[in-house]
């Protein structure tokens, strides 16, 4: 089990996914989960502060996940909702559904069924403390706030999204202010944690690093 965490755009989703790739193992998005009970949350006219109606919205919500060659699929209910969780309004909300701790523990039991059946590289902000503490690897991955709004930049404009520089650095800084803050499952750095600062790094030299810990650890392709 690779558990890897840190703040938006640090590189977390594109790391794991290749990592996964190289051990054969289940790569796993725990934000598109969080994302996708957002949208729904939207889409139904749930008020987002309503916890009661977000844990049901939750509670009967199927979601499916799938790492293909064409991207990255999520399936909510049957759709396939991979492109509509990554628009800007899912993003500015999901805090909301990140900070319901009755939705986040129906998603918590969601990622942990899936260790039960496969070996795992996860990604998400409280995975290596809430969802799996007992991870036998660990990575905080993190950059600065200038390099992840450059990437999330970069990133919408290539998926053909609008997209304003000043404006996704703003709205970085608070959900990271949130994400740090929040009295349920914030986001820190493990003391057991390997911390990777990705500033200036490419992604292959990401992975290389995280492979090398991994097999430090012991951990191999499967």
């Amino acid at each position: 089990m690779v558990a890897i965490d840190g703040p938006a755009a640090a590189g977390k989703g594109t790391v794991a996914r290749l990592v996964a790739r190289r051990l054969g193992f289940l790569f796993v998005d725990s934000g598109a989960m969080y994302r996708a009970i957002t949208l729904k949350a939207l889409k139904a006219g749930v008020h987002l502060s309503d916890n009661t109606k977000l844990k049901e919205l939750a509670a009967s919500t199927k979601l499916e996940l799938f790492d293909t060659p064409s991207g990255y699929r999520v399936l909510m209910d049957g759709e396939d909702i991979s492109r509509e969780i990554r628009d800007e309004e899912v993003s500015r909300n999901t805090h909301y559904i990140a900070s319901c701790l009755a939705v986040r523990e129906i998603l918590w039991q969601i990622q942990r069924d899936f260790r039960k059946k496969h070996h795992l590289v996860m990604e998400g902000r409280d995975i290596s403390t809430r969802v799996f503490p007992d991870a036998q690897v660990k990575i905080y991955l993190d950059a600065s706030l200038e390099e992840r709004a450059r990437r999330r930049y970069l990133q919408l404009k290539e998926k053909g999204f609008s997209a304003d520089l000043e404006a996704i650095k703003s709205q970085m800084l608070a959900r990271d202010q949130k994400d740090l803050q929040r009295s349920i499952a914030p986001l820190i750095c493990p003391p057991d944690a390997h911390y990777l600062d990705t500033t200036g790094m490419t992604i292959e030299q990401v992975v290389d690093a995280v492979m090398e810990i991994c097999r430090q650890k012991g951990i191999n392709s499967s």
